[in-house]
Parts: structure tokens; sequence; C-alpha cells
């Protein structure tokens, strides 16, 4: 009998820890998901710069170089835009779109569409192609796409039922990871990605941003992403740079978001009856142009254009046009279709934008450079929260705190007023409606 008694206890022991490890098992999953969107945000953004200082290096390295990009650059885009289309379809553009749709999207099959480890893994090396191309691009919109696949394959792999949720994590942690800005993550995710408060997800949104962010720490140390600085309006002239990036920032932003919705339209339904062929051609045509850009502004306006952004912002004056160069640049790159984002590109048209009005009033070049930013940022996503605080993270720039706040706030409402509908969520109804019809025919064909 005590045999049996032992034997029956270790039994009923060996259930409870089972039961623990069942209990536990998601939490775990969800955790090691977490840490990898930092490490491989980390390792994203390591990738990124190679790829550009490469460009660089190629297209600087002799009497005539500065024309290769006049081959270079249309040939990447064409090249980024076909693998695009055949292997990793639904890669194209931003991916913040992507992760909207998939989370407006009920069916798993219609999620993994848009989000997957295989989609994760071809846009980042065709993000990093772009770079190399001298797209006008950014890695962080990207990142936003890795870290929502990275999130859905944990809720598949973990049995986790809150897909939405986890893909709101992940789009959190991938900003947060990306920016070295886990506030602005945060908000991202509730003021851009969901547009409402979700009291169910905001533990998963919190776990993850922080998870992702020790990753990242420990890999990439502790950084802000343009320095810090500490520059506030000391005179009247200053605080009119406010109502000036603000509304100039808004107009800019409006009219970049607008061309991208309504144009994006028109060459959908060019492209329809020839997709790939068509699509190759106009991603030629705009790596043509962009490349013709860059050699005229002396290939300021190639790649993410951080560095002429971290220089605005440190107190030097950009050229007069880079801003309409740089928005020029970046607006054919997402119209080619090739993987890439807007974000960095952005700031750096805001700062070129505040630069050169900071300039022609005779004020702070760097406080400027801010304003503009966040004027320009806030005016094409039409977020001034995710503007506000992202900006606020990656310059320390706490004495403009109310500036930045009020510039933020500006730029949407002017943006609201010319543009009615959001870049990113416009984005994304095109991919919820190609998901719509790819289901219908599906359900046609199987009966």
């Amino acid at each position: 009998m005590p045999v049996l008694y032992r034997k029956s206890r270790l039994l009923r022991r060996s259930r409870v820890l089972w039961g623990s490890f069942s209990l536990w098992r998601p939490r775990l999953i969800f955790w090691c998901g977490a840490l990898a969107i930092g490490i491989i945000s980390v390792g994203f953004a390591k990738l990124a710069d190679l790829a550009q200082k490469a460009f660089s290096a190629t297209t600087a390295s002799g009497e005539w170089s500065f024309l290769l990009p006049l081959v270079i650059t249309p040939l990447g885009f064409m090249l980024s835009a076909y693998l695009a289309i055949t292997l990793f379809p639904n890669s194209q553009g931003s991916g913040i779109p992507q992760a909207i749709a998939a989370r407006h999207l009920r069916e798993e099959d219609d999620r993994t569409r848009l989000l997957s480890l295989r989609l994760a893994f071809g846009k980042i090396v065709l993000t990093v192609l772009g770079l190399f191309s001298g797209a006008s691009i950014g890695r962080e919109g990207p990142t936003v796409q890795v870290g929502a696949s990275i999130m859905l394959a944990v809720a598949r792999f973990g049995g986790m039922a809150q897909a939405r949720g986890l893909i709101l994590a992940g789009s959190a942690a991938g900003i947060a990871a990306a920016f070295n800005t886990p506030l602005a993550g945060i908000v991202f995710a509730i003021e851009e990605m969901s547009r409402t408060y979700e009291s169910r997800a905001n533990g998963l949104v919190l776990t993850a941003v922080i998870l992702s962010g020790l990753a990242a720490l420990g890999l990439a140390g502790s950084y802000n992403y343009f320095g810090t600085t500490s520059v506030a309006p000391a005179t009247m002239r200053d605080w009119e740079l406010v109502l000036i990036c603000g509304i100039g920032g808004g107009v800019l932003g409006a009219a970049f978001s607008g061309m991208a919705l309504h144009i994006g339209q028109h060459v959908r339904r060019w492209a329809h009856s020839q997709p790939l062929r068509r699509m190759l051609m106009l991603a030629t045509a705009c790596g043509l142009a962009v490349a013709v850009i860059g050699v005229i502004s002396g290939g300021a306006t190639f790649g993410t254009g951080y560095e002429q952004a971290k220089g605005a912002v440190e107190g030097q004056v950009l050229p007069p046009l880079f801003f309409v160069e740089k928005l020029l640049a970046s607006f054919l790159s997402m119209l080619s279709g090739i993987p890439g984002g807007i974000f960095a590109p952005s700031l750096a048209v805001g700062a070129g934008f505040g630069s050169t009005v900071g300039y022609l009033m005779g004020s702070g070049i760097a406080l400027a450079a801010i304003l503009g930013m966040a004027g320009y940022f806030s005016g094409v996503v039409q977020a001034p929260m995710t503007a506000f605080v992202i900006i606020l993270e990656m310059t320390g720039d706490h004495q403009a705190v109310i500036p930045i706040m009020a510039v933020s706030m500006i730029g949407y409402v002017t943006s609201r007023i010319l543009s009615r509908e959001p870049l990113y969520h416009g984005l994304s109804r095109v991919f919820i409606a190609a998901a719509i019809r790819a289901r219908r025919a599906k359900e046609v064909a199987e009966g």
C-alpha cells in the first residue's frame, strides 16, 4: 500500500507540473518571440547600414562613378520589384498597412498571406537590396511587418487565440526596437495601429516592447537615434517657427499621402491587365528618376536620409531644396512598389524643410529641424501623439516638449483638413480588399 500511495502521489505531482508547463508554454514562446524581434531588428539595422555604405562607396570610387546610380538604381528597383511580386507577394511598400490589414482579417489563411516568417525574411532581404540600390526608403516600417509576422507565428506555435493583440504587440515592439523608442512603440500601437485603446492588449504590448527593447539594448547599447540636444524657443521668432513648421509640414505631409493614395490607385488600375510586366516597367522608371534626383543632389537623397537629418538636428544648414528633392525621391521609391518604409525618409524631409525655414527666418537650425520633422511626420501619418513622442525620444530634447507637441498637433489638423484619409489606413484597405477577393475566388473554385 505505501508503494502504491507513493506512486499515485508522484503521478499527481507530475500531472500538476505538466499542467503548469502547459500554462507557461505560451508565455515562454511569447517572450522568446519578443526577444527575437529585438535581436532581428538590430541585425536588420546593421545590414541596412552596410548596404547604404556599400552603395556610397561604389558610387564615389572614381571620376565618373557618380553616374553609376543611373545604372545600379534602376536595375536594383527592377530586381527588387520582381522578387517582391514573384517570391514574396505582399512584401511591397512599408509593411505597416499589411499589419493593419491583418488585424482586420478574421481568417488565419488571410492573415498569413500578409504576415509570415517567409515574408519577414523577404522583407528584410529586399529592403536591404533597395538601400544597396540607393532607394529613398527606411527600415522602420518593414520592421513593423517583421515584428507582426513573428508574433503571428508565436500565436500559431503557442496555441494562443489573441492573434489581433499579438500583431499589435509585434508592431509596437518593432518600432520600439528599430528607433530605440519604447514609449513611441506603445503610442504607435494605440494611435496608429489600432486607433483605439484595447485594455486586453495593453499588457501584451508593454511586455513585448520591454523584452524587445532589452534585447536591442543588450546588442546595440543605449542611444538616442539623433543624439541628444537641448534647444528651445528663446525669442518670438522661434515661436513663429511652431506655426510655420506645423502648417507647412502639414501641407507637405498631406500632399505626399494624398498623392500616394490617389496615384497609387491609378497605378493599380493601369497594371491590372499585365501586373508583372507593367510593375517592372514602373519600378525601372521610378528607379531611374530616383537616380537622376540623387545625382543632381550630389547623392544627398539616396538612402534613408539619416545623416542629413542628424546634421540638421546638430545645427548644420541643409541645401535649401533638399526637402523637395528628398520628398520626390521618397514618393517615387514608394510608388515603385519595392519593399521599404517612409519613416526615416519622412524625418529627413521634415528636417530639411525645417532647416530651410530656419535659415530663411534667421532662427536656430537645430530647433527648426526638430519642429520641421514633427510637423511633416505628423502630416504624413496623421498620428500627432506618435510624432510627438517618437521625435522627443529620438532627440532627447525635453526643453522643447510643448513646441514639439504643438507643431505635431498643428501638422495633424492641417493635414486632416486637406487629406481626410490617413495614409497607412488607406493603403491597408487595398490589402483587405485583395484578401477578400482571393477568399471569394477560392470559395468559387472549391464549389
